[in-house]
Order: C-alpha cells, then structure tokens, then sequence
C-alpha cells in the first residue's frame, strides 16, 4: 500500500495546488473581464461564501481523510467493483470511470432539484444573489457529506481507477470554478468550448430566478448530459445582462450573504420557493 498512500498525500497536494492556481486565474479573470456588475459588495459576500469553503474542507478531512482517492485504492485492494472483476484495459478503465463518474454527479444534481428534502439543502447554493468563483463552492455542509457518499457508492461500484478518480475530482471542482466564474469570453470561445464543457454563461442559466431556466443545464463539467436528456438550454430568456440571479422569495442579502443564516436556511420552518423541487425538469 506505499504507492497507495503515496496517491492519496499527493491526491491532497494535487489538489490544493490546482485549487489555487486556478482560483487565482479566474479571480484576476473576473477583475479584467467581468461578465456582469454585481448587487453586493464582493468582500460581503466572499467572507461567507469561503467561510463555508474552509468549514466543508475541513469536514471533509475530519470524516473522510482518504476521500474518494483512498476509496477507490481500497477497492483496488479488495477487487471490489466492476473494472476490478472484470480484465478491462486500463486506458477504456479510466475514461468508462471519468464519464460514468460525470454522470453520476449530473444525476445527483437533478435529484437536489427534485425531491424537495434535498432541494432545501441546495437552496443554498442558488440563493446567492451574484454568480461568481465562490458561488461555486458555497454548498451547504451536508449536501457535500451526501454527494461524498453518493461518489462512495459510484467508485466502489465501477472499481473505477485511483487515477480516474484523482481527474475526475480534479475536473469537477476546478470546473466548478470556471463555470460560475463572473468573466466574459468571446461567443465563438464559448460556443467551442461548451461542446464538451459547461461554461459560465451556460451555468449561469441555472442560476437564473425563471423556474424553467432553474430546472436547465444541470452539468458541472461535461456538457453533454444536458443535450442528451433535453435539459439543456443556450441562453436565459432575459439575456445575461438582465437575468436575475438567486431564488424569487429569498432576497434578503442578510440571510444570503451571511455565513450562520445561510447554513441555517434549510432548517427553517418555513421552506422558502425554490421551482425546481416542485416543477422538475424542464424539457423546453
């Protein structure tokens, strides 16, 4: 297990490395070229957004210190799953796990707009009244706790690849910085890119206040799973100099940008609005 212990401290280096190198680009990205102005002050709406960033890693760490990585060396170990049963060449391995990995997370995404028990979780995530870089990180803390869980399953199940692993968190949470980054791109750029990824201004849909737009572009790095279940939708009917970001009855900056109301905000007695938990998928 040297080699395996060796991945899984390398696995968190990796990471934080990345993590900063590309939170540092699209933050400059963001100051250069922004996409949109934005309602609240950036450093009111940061200090929370990445408070809740430091407690879910810090979460993360504590109750699962191996993380997804550890998992899959541990099904390895063990031969658990399917590509550790089956004699698959490590190449098709590898890209079976990262795809099938990407789907699963696709899934996940519609079930928190779906099954309103879930939805009040990610409620969270949409009611940030701006749509930027730390949009993409401000997920409540047991949301992220179930969707560890849920990648658990997935990898033990596929025996998916340490290494299909590692570049599959790696693209999830570096594309999650990129497709909720406040920046502007030209269209051409965009149009490319979001052939194969999801990009800001095809993320910043979902984040719109319209429920149809809401329960669109489910994706978090791949881009096809929206196009192949007619979730997908190009541009929000407002334009994107006019949507408005957030949830229609939560408004108050004082429960959206502040850290303790907004871990609070599922277990409120009263569940505020959110569309998609009632309306579900759109296929418009």
């Amino acid at each position: 297990m040297d080699i395996g212990l060796s991945l899984v401290e390398h696995e968190a280096a990796v990471r934080i490395a990345a993590f900063a190198g590309v939170f540092a680009l699209m933050a400059a990205w963001e100051v250069a070229a922004p996409r949109r102005a934005l309602s609240l002050p950036k450093a009111r709406r940061w200090v929370a957004n990445l408070g809740v960033t430091l407690l879910n890693v810090g979460l993360v760490r504590v109750l699962f210190p191996t993380a997804t990585v550890g998992v899959a060396l541990a099904a390895d170990e063990r031969q658990w799953g399917l590509f550790n049963t089956l004699a698959v060449p490590a190449p098709l391995a590898f890209v079976v796990s990262f795809l099938a990995l990407d789907l699963v997370i696709w899934i996940q995404h519609v079930a928190f707009h779906r099954v309103p028990v879930l939805a009040r979780l990610h409620r969270m995530h949409h009611v940030d009244l701006d749509f930027d870089i730390t949009t993409g990180l401000r997920f409540h803390p047991v949301e992220i706790v179930l969707s560890l869980m849920i990648k658990f399953a997935a990898v033990l199940a596929l025996g998916a690849p340490a290494a299909a692993v590692l570049a599959f968190e790696l693209a999830l949470n570096l594309g999650s910085l990129f497709n909720h980054g406040n920046v502007r791109m030209p269209g051409a750029i965009d149009r490319a890119l979001r052939l194969l990824v999801v990009t800001p201004d095809m993320h910043r849909v979902h984040h719109s206040i319209v429920p149809e737009e809401i329960n669109s572009n489910f994706g978090f790095f791949l881009s096809w799973w929206d196009r192949l279940f007619g979730t997908y939708r190009a541009a929000p009917r407002a334009g994107h100099d006019a949507i408005t970001i957030g949830v229609r009855d939560t408004r108050d900056p004082a429960v959206c940008a502040r850290f303790l109301p907004m871990l609070a905000l599922p277990f409120r007695e009263r569940a505020d609005d959110f569309p998609c938990a009632r309306l579900g998928v759109s296929r418009s």
